[in-house]
């Protein structure tokens, strides 16, 4: 197991934030076309380049060691890389004592039904599922995959296995903004929370951005009508603020990245399946782990990246959804940085 020669030294940058909460990708691989996310025809890395187990282990300790004590697991969707619960099941072993607090994933769900059970006995106990619409068709047109159903069993095996369920609903203009109070009030009368997020321009899709950009402070005010919302200052260490919602019994949270920056809390960074680290989602800056990882000093390279990354994290991103036909804010998928 890889140690780094700094282990022990927090991980602060220049603006004073604390680093706590990694989000490592283990895959740039789908099995949806989400059009919002990717192309129908979309070209996923070689194999070749995709760390290894082994590699994303090592990066994952060395984070931890540096006082990452929040780690998600993300792509892509993460449940189609072969023998990934073996390594939730290494993983797991730092949630005692080890340093680490939480062990997480986002997942589409499609193929959750078979991994629920292996992701508990790791020691994973809340899952974030992406899930726009709970109509079948809707569902079908819009990832390009008619897998509602199997999303569904997904949500249902995760409970059945003890854990925790938020669902995450990118909000897309004249797509299922008519949906998202029903979707809503569905997820808390399963005791799932629910996030909404404002859909982000990153990477070229076929669908005009503008079009889909749907501002969460109109849905809001659109829900306000409905029910009433409260203010929550709960804190779950992502970007997400949050409301009560009086009538559901349950709790909204709302990603707003342009209509309400949140940066200046920022306590995260992204590591790339090739071992590419972003310390913005919304920045083009990154150091390259996996050159460090295979050098002939691992310790002192790594070391090095990671105090190099503090040196470089941007106070904020710079989206802008105001122009037609512009290109993307910046080339690279969301499903190779992680979500």
């Amino acid at each position: 197991m890889l140690k780094l020669a700094n282990e022990g030294a927090p991980l602060i940058d220049t603006f004073g934030r604390a680093i706590t909460y990694l989000r490592l990708s283990v895959t740039d691989r789908c099995d949806l076309r989400c059009t919002y996310c990717m192309p129908e025809r979309m070209t996923f890395l070689p194999k070749r380049e995709v760390l290894s187990l082994e590699e994303l282990y090592d990066l994952a300790t060395g984070f931890i060691a540096r006082g990452v004590t929040k780690l998600r697991i993300t792509g892509g969707e993460p449940l189609v890389r072969r023998d990934i619960i073996d390594l939730f099941t290494a993983l797991g072993r730092h949630l005692e004592g080890g340093g680490l607090k939480e062990l997480t994933l986002t997942t589409n769900a499609t193929q959750l039904a078979g991994h629920a059970q292996g992701l508990y006995k790791a020691g994973v106990r809340r899952v974030n599922i992406s899930l726009d619409t709970l109509d079948r068709a809707r569902f079908a047109e819009l990832t390009r995959r008619d897998a509602l159903p199997q999303v569904l069993d997904g949500i249902r095996a995760a409970k059945d296995a003890g854990l925790r369920v938020k669902l995450n609903a990118v909000a897309l203009k004249g797509v299922n903004e008519d949906e998202l109070p029903d979707l809503i009030a569905w997820a808390h009368g399963e005791a799932c929370e629910v996030t909404l997020i404002e859909v982000m321009p990153l990477g070229d899709v076929e669908e005009e951005r503008l079009d889909q950009y749907l501002p969460l402070s109109d849905v809001r005010a659109r829900l306000e009508e409905r029910w009433t919302l409260t203010d929550n200052g709960a804190n779950t260490g992502g970007p997400a603020r949050y409301v009560d919602v009086a009538e559901t019994g349950g709790r909204l949270g709302l990603i707003t990245p342009h209509t309400n920056n949140f940066c200046d809390g920022c306590n995260r960074l992204r590591v790339t399946a090739t071992g590419q680290l972003y310390p913005c989602l919304g920045g083009g800056e990154r150091v390259d782990l996996r050159a460090a990882l295979r050098s002939d000093d691992p310790q002192g390279q790594l070391a090095a990246a990671l105090d190099k990354t503090m040196l470089i994290k941007p106070e904020r991103h710079h989206f802008r959804m105001d122009e037609r036909g512009a290109a993307p804010h910046l080339p690279r998928h969301m499903s190779m940085t992680g979500g």
